[in-house]
């Protein structure tokens, strides 16, 4: 008999439960090492996340503020050349008001020659003052209204340059600003 055969058989059995006990609580710990590692690794990636996160939203933030401030730019210009679009159609209008003044005096200056014209002639022949009265009247009813419509005309082609301008005006600011910032 060996040695072998003196150890009783329990105690073998005994030997070989605590070799197994032992392997299983290496496998533990190294189970629970690996847990551990996989936790801060989990940390580790929740904490770059949120960076992340952070990140975008303050790009976000800042970009949307760009826009912001982009989109006040654009309407103080587009504002600031509408009200001086308004005054200048307000002084086209106050001129209009001044020339159509004017008109009005040269209308009544008219009518006053055409009374005069008409007091001189009745001491012309009878032949002589239709000829006469009718040039005057055909040609003072062609100037009043000739004098009317380009009284209108120019009121329109001025009110016309005034908002053409002031939009291309507009159209340049934005135009050549945005191209600063590409």
């Amino acid at each position: 008999m060996t040695w072998l055969g003196a150890v009783p058989t329990w105690c073998w059995w005994l030997i070989a439960m605590v070799l197994v006990a032992g392997g299983q609580e290496i496998r533990v710990e190294a189970g629970k090492s690996e847990a551990s590692a996989a936790r801060m690794e989990k940390a580790k990636a929740d904490k770059d996340l949120s960076d992340y996160r952070l990140e975008v939203s303050e790009r976000d933030r800042r970009a949307a503020a760009q826009a912001r401030q982009e989109e006040q730019r654009r309407q103080a210009v587009a504002d600031e050349e509408g009200e001086d679009a308004r005054k200048k159609l307000e002084l086209a209008q106050d001129r209009a008001a001044a020339a159509e003044s004017a008109a009005g005096g040269l209308r009544g200056e008219i009518a006053r020659l055409r009374a005069g014209h008409r007091a001189t002639c009745d001491t012309i022949a009878a032949q002589q003052r239709q000829a006469g009265t009718s040039a005057v009247v055909v040609l003072g009813g062609l100037l009043e209204e000739s004098d009317r419509m380009a009284g209108s005309c120019a009121a329109a082609l001025e009110r016309s340059r005034i908002a053409g301008l002031a939009c291309e005006y507009v159209y340049d600011a934005l135009v050549h600003k945005d191209n600063a910032f590409k």
